[in-house]
This record gives C-alpha cells, structure tokens and sequence, in this order.
C-alpha cells in the first residue's frame, strides 16, 4: 500500500492502440505526471507490483482480458484496492457503464477523449487517491500506536511496577505452563514421591506490616517491600518464579521438589532469611512471613485453584501466629467454608438482635450475699439455640465484630442494672467484659458516656473487665483510658490475673479496683500444687495495694473453704449458680449465709 508522498503521481494507461496513449499523454503532458503504458490486461496485471500506479486509464475494448475482468481482478488485490481506475470506452449505454462501476471501476471516460474532461476526471481521481493514502497512512499509525500500548499495558498487567517481580496473572499463566509440563511428565512416570512432580505455590504474607506504613508512612513502607522482594529473590531456583501478589503478599511458584525434605528445608531458608534486619531509610526493620503451601494434585489441577489453596493454608498460618507456615489439606477448605459461614451468621444475629446478656453472680465470701453480676455474652441462634460461647467469641474477636456485639452486652447489662436498682437493689453491681479490640477502640469512651446518658444507670455501679494483654498492649495508652473512665466513677477490673504478662512491676500505676483470680489457680487446689501460694500472693500483693479480689471458676464447697481461709473477698463460679438469662434471677432468692454453711464442710486447714 502506497504512502503519501511528494513525488508526482503515477498513471497507468491500459489500451490496445498505442495511438489513444499518445492521445492522453499529450492532454496531460503539462500536468506534471508520471505515465506508464501496456498494450493489454495480463501485462498490466503484472506490472502494478513495479509501477505501483496512483491511478489506472483502462480500455474496457481489448483482445484477451479485457478491461471489465482486468478491473475486478485489480479490485481482488487487497494492495491495490485503493487505486481509482478510470474506465476508457467507447460504450455509452446505461447498460454499459452499469458494468463498468460492477466491476470496480470508480469512473470512466467517453471516447473520443475530451482534454477538459480527462484533466477534471484525472485530477478528481487523484486528490480521491490522496485522501486514501492519508487515511491509510493514519490507520497505520493509529495501529502502530495501539500495538505499542497494548505491549505496555501487556508490561503493566504482567509486572509489579514497585519490584519490578512478575504480577499475579503473569504468575497464574507462569503456573499453568508448569502444571502442563508435570502432566506431559507424569505419563511417563512410574511412581512420583510428591504430587505433579513437586509443582508447588507458596504464598507469603509480612506479619503486621501496616505497623510500618502507620508509623513511618508509604514511601518507608514500599522502600521496605523492595528490599523483601530482593531478599526473596536470592531464594529462586533455576526455574522457579518469585511474584508480588499486591500489598505486602508475595508468591513463590516452585518445581521439582521430588520430596517432602526439600519442600521442609526450602521453608527452612525462607524463615532464616528474615532473621537478619532489613536497612530502610538509615533503620533496622525486622519482619517476619507466615506462609501456606500447596502442593499441585488432581484437586488443585488449575492454576487458580491452586493459589486459592496456597491463600487458604497461608490464612491458616497466620491464626497460628507470626512465623507459621501451614500445607494446604482438604479439611482446611472444609474449616474455612465453615468459618466463612460462620462470620456471615455472626453478622445476621446482630443485625436480627440474637445476643442476648446472661449474668452470674458474684458472691460474698464472708456472708454469702449476691453483691453483683458478671454479664456474659450468648448467641441465640434460631435452628441451633444456644450457640456456646467458645464457638463464636474467637471468631468475633479476629472478624473485629466483638465491638459492636460489645455494645449490645453492654447497653444490655446497663439496662438491667437499672432495673435491679429500681427492684430495691441499689448496691448492686454488674462486671461487663471489654475485648482487647473494644479497649483499644477510638470511641471506647464515647460509646461508654452515651450508654450511660441513654440507660441512666449509676456508673458507680458499672465494672469493666479488662486482660493484661489489653493494657500491655501500650501500658501509657492504657492508663490513659482507664483514668477517663474512673473520673467517671467507673470501677476496673483486671480479668485473669496471672495468666498473662508479668505485670507486678505496673500493678501499682493501673487505676484498678479489682483483681480477679484466674480460674485455673481456682481449680488446681485440690492437686496439691503450688496454686494456693500463687493465690496466696495475689491476696496479700491485693490488700497491699488497696484492692478487692474475686476467685472464679468455684465449682466445689473444698474451694470455697480454702479461698475463705485465704481471705478472699468475693467469689464467683458454678458452686453458687451457673449464667443465667435475667428472668430467671429474679425468680431466685440470693443465697444467704446459712444456705451456703449447711453446705460446706469444716475449712481445712491452709497450707503455708
């Protein structure tokens, strides 16, 4: 195809009588053209390769091929379909020059030739030419244009543009090209240690990597991801493929690991390599990866099924904790549907209103009074009933709903506390739980004073429980929170005592009020272990300090005995009611002293 161009056009005349070629060469000899002359069709045919005319003069009147098949043979040509051929004939019945435009042909000339009208037919044709070759010319580029973004787009979609490591859908089809090999392979194969011939994804996730990009912003935050990804990168092995899956997620796609040692001490070297700290902007950031791995098998025979299930075992990990990797199995697809299932409930029943607020009493030891209420979450699920409370309060916690379901219990315990007030117990109390998430929530103390403002209830009256690991956390941000709530007279509670960090050295700077004895010193008494020491001092490090004490998880009079010989202000468990809705208390009458005496034996004596 011809290009716009500055030479003269070229014209090709096509006539069986040379005297009609001078005939035109002399009417267009001060036009400036280039003419070509052939005697018949075949040696016009085979001349346009040479020539390559901008404009054809064709007899229609001529011995073998005459102009009407030379014309549609020119017009098959896609190279010369934008030629313009003016037809040159002596026919001039309607019929005739029907079949001339038929044929192809785009105008045509009465013989004999008039000079005004060759000169005006010529000059159409040719500017017709020219606007055909511009167009030509600029499909050409808008083609070449179009070729050149498509193959940067192309670059875009297969690179990560921060590391420069192959993306996901350039890893998905770098994992289809290996599972088609291994299965090219495996026919020939008798037996094969490993699944495919040890196709593999192993999919990374950085632990608490938005730790980075809160604190010391993006840039930081991409410097580091680059010195992971060439970290990362000196792991390959001839053949293996490193990708960036987005954000702080990396995937491995790794072949040839004939046997499980090399699958476990691959693993081994990626853990070992982020001992060493990582140097990003003049500081030393160590991290840490929790990895899934899944092995290429009939099950996970697509490429996408297969990192779905290197994701699934990765997520699994990471429940395990920092550092963890997990080999994908079926059952952890099984586990994840079920969890799946079970956030979306979860979501349900608070929007359908299906916790409610079950309360245990809380016991004092000296007298057997009821002197409060700890409020206890339960799910009222409409096909399953009661849901226990291990089944759905791990997952609320990771899912982040405890917040809101934190609020139901809450305003709920707030309500009923009300109410017993105005029963004619003013005295009493009601502990409510507050989560790790709930205590470092923003709003925490917002929420709080609304509830207040909304039940009306004595905030004296109201006790939050809280876990060491919620305030060592951050201890200042902690103390800071706590101070607000007991400038709104609300009592404290640290919940589990003793399980958790060792907080003795910052006992003194919590505003608590009380301590609560984890029920598992409860229920070692009984061994003969060193529990009741443990109990011992945190009765004596309480009094020290100021503080009342609460023993759960009572379930013998044996236990009682003993926490009252220690002195233990109040006690709470099974021994004096198990959670019960708040209906069903107010049916009951408290226990009193006698009750509780008839029951228990003499105290033994306290082991010192």
């Amino acid at each position: 195809m011809a290009l716009p161009s500055t030479a003269p056009p070229t014209l090709l005349v096509v006539d069986d009588e040379p005297d009609n070629f001078d005939v035109i060469e002399a009417m267009l000899s001060v036009q400036g053209y280039i003419l070509h002359y052939v005697s018949n069709g075949q040696a016009a045919l085979d001349c346009l390769n040479t020539v390559q005319p901008d404009l054809i003069l064709l007899d229609v009147m001529m011995p073998g091929l005459d102009g009407m098949a030379v014309c549609r043979q020119i017009k098959a040509l896609p190279q010369e379909r934008g030629v313009p051929i003016i037809m040159v004939t002596a026919l001039d019945s309607k019929q005739d020059l029907s079949r001339c435009l038929e044929a192809g042909a785009d105008d045509f000339l009465s013989k004999p030739i008039n000079r005004v009208e060759l000169v005006a037919r010529v000059r159409s044709m040719l500017r017709i030419r020219q606007q055909y070759q511009q167009l030509a010319s600029f499909n050409a580029e808008l083609e070449s244009l179009v070729q050149q973004r498509t193959a940067q787009l192309q670059v875009m979609i297969d690179t990560d543009a921060l590391t420069q490591l192959p993306s996901r859908p350039q890893l998905l089809q770098a994992t289809s090209m290996a599972l088609q090999s291994a299965d090219r392979s495996k026919e020939g194969a008798i037996t094969a240690p490993m699944p495919d011939h040890g196709v593999a994804l192993a999919h990374l996730d950085c632990d608490h990597f938005k730790l980075v990009n809160g604190a010391f912003g993006y840039d930081v935050g991409n410097d580091l991801l680059k010195a992971i990804a060439q970290r990362l990168q000196q792991l390959l092995r001839p053949g293996d493929v490193l990708a960036r899956m987005g954000g702080d997620e990396f995937c491995f796609l790794l072949h040839h690991l004939d046997h499980p040692a090399l699958l476990e001490s691959w693993t081994q070297a990626v853990f070992e390599s982020f001992a060493k700290p990582f140097r990003v902007a003049n500081c030393d950031f160590f991290m840490s990866v929790c990895m899934g791995v899944a092995l290429a098998d009939t099950a996970t025979a697509q490429p996408e099924t297969l990192l779905q299930a290197a994701d699934t075992a990765m997520h699994r990990a990471k429940q395990q904790g920092k550092g963890s990797y997990q080999v994908f199995d079926a059952q952890l697809t099984t586990a994840t549907r079920h969890r799946l299932a079970l956030e979306t409930d979860l979501q349900r029943a608070l929007e359908h209103q299906e916790f409610v607020t079950y309360y245990q009493p809380i016991i004092r030891s000296a007298t057997g009074q009821i002197v409060g209420f700890e409020a206890l979450v339960r799910w009222q699920h409409p096909e399953r009933h009661l849901v226990p409370p291990g089944e759905f309060i791990p997952c609320m916690e990771e899912t982040g709903l405890v917040v809101q379901v934190g609020l139901v219990v809450l305003r709920q315990a707030c309500e009923q506390l009300r109410i017993w007030h105005q029963q004619g117990a003013p005295d009493l109390t009601v502990s409510v739980n507050l989560s790790v998430r709930q205590f470092d929530s923003p709003t925490l103390v917002a929420d709080i004073d609304q509830m207040l403002a909304a039940t009306g209830v004595n905030p004296a009256c109201l006790k939050l429980e809280v876990t060491e690991s919620a305030l060592m956390n951050d201890a200042e941000a902690a103390i800071a929170v706590m101070e607000q709530l007991r400038s709104r007279q609300i009592q404290i509670s640290l919940d589990d005592f003793g399980t958790g960090y060792s907080s003795l050295a910052y006992l003194h700077r919590f505003p608590i009020d009380t301590l609560k004895i984890d029920r598992s010193f409860v229920q070692q008494i009984h061994t003969g272990n060193r529990s009741h020491q443990v109990i011992n001092t945190i009765i004596a490090l309480s009094s020290q300090l100021s503080l009342s004490v609460i023993a759960e998880g009572i379930e013998t009079p044996e236990q009682l005995q003993f926490l009252q010989a220690l002195g233990c202000e109040f006690c709470q468990g099974y021994l004096f009611d198990k959670p019960q809705p708040a209906s069903e208390i107010l049916l009951k009458r408290p226990p009193s002293r006698a009750d509780l005496a008839a029951s228990l034996l003499e105290a033994p004596t306290v082991p010192t």
